[in-house]
C-alpha cells in the first residue's frame, strides 16, 4: 500500500493518470479493455476552495442542465466565487440565483465559517483523505460525497473512491455485466484491489458510462 507522504504529496496528472490506468489495466482485465475500447478520458479538475464547494452544493439533487445553469449565473456575478461576496449577496440575491432555501443557508453557513476562521481549505489541504473528509462534513450541507468529488477534482487526490455516485456505480455495473446493484460493503470491498488508484478508478468508471450512455 502506497506510503501516506506519497498519498498526501502526489496528485492525478496527465502522467500519473496514465500510470495509474495502467496499474489498474495489470490488476483487472476489464479496466484494460475499457482503455484499449474506448481511451483516458480528459483530466476533469476544479479550482480548490469555496467556489467549488458552492457549485457542489449547487448540483446536489437537480440535473446536470440546472447545475450549469446556477454555476453560470454565479460566474457572472464573479468567477471564481468568494465567500465574501457570498455573505454580501445575502438571502434574497441568492434566491433570485437559483438557490433553494436550504442551498442558500448552506452557501451563507460555510461562508461563515470560512470568514470566522472556524473552517479552512487550505488546513484540508494538508490533511489525509478521511481527516479531510471528516472536516468538510462537519458543515451543514457537505455530505461524504461531496467531500470526495471536492478531493478529487479540486485537489486530484489519486486514491478516493465515491462509492455512493451514480454514475460510478452505473459505470461499475456495467463493465463487470452486473445486472443488481452490489451493496455498498461490496463495492468498498471490490475497490480494495485497486488501491492506490481507485480515483483513476473512479474516472474511468464516469468515461466509460457517459461513452455507453452517448452510443445510446
Amino acid at each position: 500500500m502506497a506510503s501516506l507522504s506519497w498519498r498526501m504529496s502526489m496528485k492525478i496528472t496527465k502522467i500519473t493518470f496514465a500510470e495509474g490506468a495502467r496499474e489498474l489495466g495489470k490488476r483487472d482485465k476489464d479496466f484494460a479493455r475499457l482503455v484499449k475500447d474506448i481511451g483516458l478520458p480528459g483530466l476533469r479538475s476544479r479550482s480548490s476552495g469555496y467556489s467549488t464547494i458552492l457549485k457542489v452544493i449547487c448540483g446536489q439533487q437537480v440535473s446536470t442542465s440546472a447545475a450549469r445553469a446556477i454555476g453560470g449565473r454565479l460566474d457572472a456575478i464573479e468567477n471564481p466565487m468568494r465567500p465574501e461576496t457570498v455573505l454580501r449577496l445575502g438571502p434574497e440575491k441568492l434566491r433570485a440565483v437559483g438557490l433553494s432555501g436550504q442551498k442558500m443557508n448552506y452557501a451563507l453557513g460555510i461562508a461563515e465559517a470560512i470568514q470566522s476562521g472556524e473552517f479552512s481549505f487550505r488546513r484540508v489541504a494538508r490533511m489525509e483523505d478521511e481527516a479531510a473528509i471528516e472536516e468538510m462534513i462537519k458543515l451543514k450541507g457537505i455530505g461524504r460525497w461531496s467531500a470526495e468529488v471536492y478531493l478529487l477534482f479540486a485537489l486530484r487526490r489519486p486514491d478516493l473512491w465515491p462509492v455512493d455516485d451514480l454514475g460510478v456505480v452505473k459505470g461499475l455495473m456495467h463493465l463487470k455485466g452486473l445486472k443488481e446493484r452490489p451493496p455498498r460493503d461490496a463495492l468498498i470491498e471490490m475497490a480494495e484491489a485497486w488501491r492506490p488508484w481507485r480515483s483513476v478508478a473512479a474516472r474511468l468508471l464516469w468515461h466509460h458510462i457517459n461513452s455507453v450512455e452517448k452510443r445510446k
